[in-house]
Order: C-alpha cells, then sequence, then structure tokens
C-alpha cells in the first residue's frame, strides 16, 4: 500500500502564526486542484482551528499548536491539536454562538463554521490535556477525475 503525502508543523500559540498555518495547508493542498470555493473553505477551516487553539487552547500561557495535513486519495485530512485546557463540556461549545471568551468579542460561530466546510468533523478534548479537531474535505476536482459524481 501506498504510503500518504503528509505534513506535520509545529509553532507557537501566537496569533501572527495564523496566517502561516493557513498558507501552509493551502499551499500543501494545491496538489489536489481544489476549486477556489474549496481553497477558501480550506483557509476558512484552518484558521478557526488554529485561532481556537491559541485564543481557547492557551487563555493564560502561550503553548504550542500541532498542525497535521494528510492527502488520503480525493481527500484531505486535517488534525490541529493543542495541549492546552481542554474542554470540559463540548456539547456546549459546539452550539452556535456560544463563546467561552466573550470579552475578546468572539462570534462563537467557529465550530458551527468547520463544520458547515468539512465532510467529516470531530472534536475530542480533556480537561487540563488539550483538544484534537479532526476534519476531512474531499475535493470536487479529485472527484470528478476518478469518475465520481460531485
Amino acid at each position: 500500500m501506498k504510503r500518504p503525502n503528509e505534513m506535520s508543523i509545529t509553532f507557537t500559540a501566537l496569533s501572527e502564526n495564523e496566517a502561516f498555518a493557513r498558507v501552509a495547508v493551502a499551499a500543501f493542498v494545491s496538489q489536489l486542484n481544489p476549486t477556489m470555493e474549496e481553497l477558501t473553505e480550506i483557509k476558512t477551516v484552518v484558521s478557526e482551528a488554529v485561532t481556537n487553539a491559541i485564543i481557547h487552547g492557551y487563555p493564560d500561557l502561550i503553548g504550542d499548536v500541532f498542525l497535521h495535513c494528510k492527502i488520503l486519495g480525493d481527500r484531505m485530512e486535517l488534525v490541529v491539536e493543542d495541549h492546552g485546557v481542554g474542554i470540559d463540556d463540548l456539547e456546549t461549545v459546539r452550539q452556535p454562538l456560544f463563546t467561552s471568551r466573550p470579552e475578546l468579542e468572539r462570534s462563537g460561530m467557529g465550530f458551527t463554521i468547520m463544520e458547515s466546510f468539512v465532510d467529516e468533523f470531530e472534536v475530542t478534548s480533556e480537561v487540563g490535556m488539550g483538544t484534537r479537531l479532526r476534519l476531512v474535505k474531499r475535493m470536487a476536482a479529485q472527484q470528478v477525475a476518478a469518475g465520481n459524481e460531485v
């Protein structure tokens, strides 16, 4: 079996690194020939996931954000992980408009936006240990090239 193409990066949980993560993933998935809409959605998902890790994962300290991206045929799998404070109530934080940081004027739509732009969305978290997001997006151009309907 052929090994999937993948990349991993670790960076300091600083807001200025969100743009770096977005561009790195966009460049990596360009080999799947995404449409402009798909590329915009991917960049938005990365931005939301990384921003959540930075702002919510490490509210009182600066840790690391771990990003792993893998190409699996016609789809991209993205994992964004922090080893920060974790989430004690996943059901509540996944509700549209909920934010744990209202003082930062956050919209509370991060999980909703990410979930709407991908085909698979999983979040796991443990208080005091961190949070892991796994997102999978299929590329329409790759599905058409393989003879599948979009």
